[in-house]
């Protein structure tokens, strides 16, 4: 009996289409996304949060057009973005068009709310000229009057339902380059919805937990609800929606991508939560790690554990391990291998400087791949 290998994520095949410069579907990585909180007419403060996010790995920003002020600024921010721009539009199709033509890569919208067919094949039409994608955004809590008199309440069913009325929409206008999201505050709701949405057609799925909540608890619903659903396989491209900076939702899309190996950037440190057996200050060692390599984007591996009990067994499998030992002596490992001794005064400033060697060594590596590769 073959059995399938336990670290593989067996991806849902699905259409791929563009959002702007980012491929989203298909076999392009999943790609993390986040959105603005500042007013659009803000052209200056949204900019810095869209930098700002750009530079924590952000692949593609939402930014919010709920008015004509709105997208005439969303002009010149789409121009000066270093990141791939969605217009959110809720109910008016004129945003859409102002939208489009304004430089969105993408129109977040639900055509079935935005009037009579004309409107929709004006947005379509618009889209089309202008090079855009589209994202259905099913919610649960905005779900159709009708669908919710038919079911009851929301569920998975009605979701799903709601998300294949809208793109018969743009089906039956010869648009098909669009993703959709199933959302729900509940986890156990927006999982059930996006596993039957997976199941019902073969469009790129944008992930995400709305209204998850504040950084902590919002950061574990989103842990287990995308989790689960990339570990299943689902999902093209994820939005972690929390009450704080749009920084902490690409940190946490990140996080969990890497914690299911299907993507990885910057440093992942491997820790112990320390005990009575620990050699040194493993708490906060680790927090002065952390802040002091968030700027290396180059992906790689630190152990740090307290004591020799899984110490060294951890710094076989990581680019760099650090073991505790006594008369405060350490090991450090370099790839897998036993490569010399450190005291405790020196842990911080020494681990960081192997880190940053290590990332330098990766990143001429990959430039001489690719250069010998260009030949």
């Amino acid at each position: 009996m073959s059995v399938r290998p336990y670290r593989d994520v067996i991806r849902r095949k699905s259409r791929q289409i563009r959002v702007g410069n980012v491929l989203v579907g298909g076999d392009a990585p999943i790609s993390v996304q986040t959105m603005t909180n500042t007013l659009t007419t803000d052209i200056e403060g949204t900019l810095a949060q869209i930098r700002a996010a750009a530079e924590a790995g952000a692949d593609i920003v939402r930014v919010s057009c709920p008015d004509e002020d709105s997208t005439a600024a969303f002009k010149q921010i789409a121009k000066e973005s270093p990141v791939p721009l969605v217009a959110d539009i809720h109910f008016h199709y004129k945003r859409a068009i102002e939208a489009a033509k304004a430089g969105a890569a993408c129109l977040r919208i639900n055509p079935g709310n935005i009037g009579s067919p004309e409107r929709v094949r004006e947005v379509v039409k618009a889209a089309k000229d202008y090079g855009c994608s589209m994202r259905i955004g099913v919610n649960a809590g905005s779900l159709e009057r009708e669908l919710l008199e038919r079911y009851g309440e929301p569920c998975p069913e009605a979701m799903v339902e709601s998300a294949l009325t809208h793109a018969k929409i743009l089906e039956d206008n010869d648009f098909f380059e669009f993703k959709i999201s199933c959302k729900a505050s509940d986890v156990f709701l927006a999982v059930a919805a996006y596993q039957g949405l997976a199941d019902a057609c073969d469009y790129p799925l944008h992930l995400g937990i709305t209204e998850a909540g504040a950084l902590r608890l919002g950061t574990i619903k989103s842990s287990i609800g995308l989790g689960s659903l990339l570990w299943a396989g689902i999902g093209d491209t994820v939005r972690v929606s929390l009450s704080a900076d749009p920084v902490e939702e690409i940190k946490v899309g990140y996080d969990i991508l890497k914690a299911l190996g299907l993507r990885r950037r910057g440093v992942t440190v491997i820790s112990c939560p320390s005990c009575a057996r620990q050699n040194f200050n493993v708490i906060k060692t680790v927090e002065l790690l952390e802040e002091r390599l968030a700027h290396i984007t180059t992906p790689l591996s630190l152990s740090v554990i307290g004591c020799v009990v899984n110490g060294p067994g951890e710094a076989r499998e990581t680019d760099i391990g650090f073991t505790g030992g006594g008369n405060d002596t350490h090991q450090v490992y370099i790839s897998g291998v036993t490569d010399h001794r450190l005291k405790d005064a020196n842990i911080v400033d020494h681990l960081v400087k192997l880190v940053e060697k290590k990332a330098a060594e990766l990143e001429a590596a990959k430039a001489a791949e690719e250069a010998a590769a260009a030949q």
